[in-house]
């Protein structure tokens, strides 16, 4: 976190929205409201961002989070619409759905905000200044609730400020919300699936559809399943490779997933290495997580070694998340 932060407080104007377009740019994050609560934004395609958006709330593990843009077209730069998503679209945005879709190829939101999954939750939301904000900026923005985690919602700026004062950037003030459920989750796979309910009832979802969603299993949240969407725990991104954590030397055979200046015995053999962060950061070990998983899952190598990371801070989160990932690979 950036101690000794000024968080600035501005009333929606010309310029305050020019202001959360600016920060959003800058990697900054950003409060303002949406249909329910307020919602703390980052930029969707930089993962140091998003490090921090975490870091600021405190949130325990990596879960995806929904990227939040301005129309359809935006939705189709990032995410791919088959044929009944296209028709929910249409229907319900702007809006409080969330579509998960398989992610376009050149898909632009970080791989941290996907928590590694190929598949993108998206949504166009309703409230007037979120939107300004989304048409300002020109991008995708991941925003969940601007506050600490564990906490009650924040409905007006105030309650963001009691928060996450010194923490976060920028508070655009709109004005008390409505409180309001989150957003329907649906997953537009093979067969469209209600991943949580929400704003949009499902029976309007079906008509549309002219068929019954579908329901997750049972075990769809457990640690030992790959969640599909926000809000549902579990494992997330597993690579192939087995993780062999906490590795104080690397095996004949393994790849090298390393934090920190020094490296352990056996790491000029290894298959390949990745480094975090050299210089011990977790805000950059954070943002960077996923796409070196990836990255050495790719070089096929016996297992892939992780060097020890502090708990601390967003320590606590990479950890979690390793330990998922590892879930089944032992």
């Amino acid at each position: 976190m950036n101690v000794g932060l000024k968080t600035q407080i501005l009333p929606v104007d010309e310029a305050a929205l020019a202001a959360a377009a600016h920060t959003l740019a800058q990697g900054g994050l950003v409060a303002f409201p949406t249909e329910t609560v307020y919602g703390l934004g980052a930029d969707a395609a930089n993962a140091a961002a998003i490090a921090r958006l975490y870091q600021a709330k405190g949130r325990p593990s990596f879960n995806p989070l929904i990227a939040h843009v301005f129309d359809l077209k935006a939705a189709q730069r990032i995410g791919r619409l088959n044929a009944p998503a296209l028709a929910l679209a249409e229907a319900f945005w702007p809006g409080p759905l969330t579509l998960v879709l398989p992610k376009t190829t050149d898909c632009a939101v970080a791989d941290l905000a996907t928590a590694g999954l190929d598949t993108v939750a998206i949504r166009v939301p309703a409230h007037k200044v979120a939107r300004q904000i989304l048409h300002a900026f020109g991008g995708a923005v991941v925003a969940p609730s601007a506050n600490l985690s564990g906490h009650v919602s924040p409905t007006s700026a105030s309650h963001v400020q009691s928060d996450l004062d010194g923490r976060i950037d920028l508070i655009i003030d709109g004005g008390p919300v409505e409180v309001g459920v989150e957003s329907t989750i649906v997953g537009c796979f093979e067969t469209p699936m209600l991943l949580r309910p929400g704003g949009v009832p499902s029976d309007g979802i079906e008509r549309v559809l002219g068929r019954r969603l579908e329901q997750p299993s049972p075990d769809a949240a457990s640690d030992t399943v790959k969640p599909l969407a926000p809000g549902m725990l579990g494992s997330h991104y597993a690579p192939r490779s087995r993780l062999r954590l906490h590795a104080a030397k690397v095996e004949a055979g393994e790849a090298l997933l390393a934090f920190g200046p020094a490296m352990p015995p056996g790491a000029d053999g290894a298959k390949a290495v990745m480094n975090l962060s050299p210089r011990g950061d977790l805000v950059e070990a954070a943002a960077n997580l996923f796409g070196y998983l990836r990255a050495l899952d790719s070089r096929a190598a016996r297992a892939i070694a992780v060097m020890p990371i502090p708990q601390a801070g967003l320590g606590e989160a990479i950890n979690d998340r390793l330990r998922r990932a590892a879930m089944g690979r032992q």
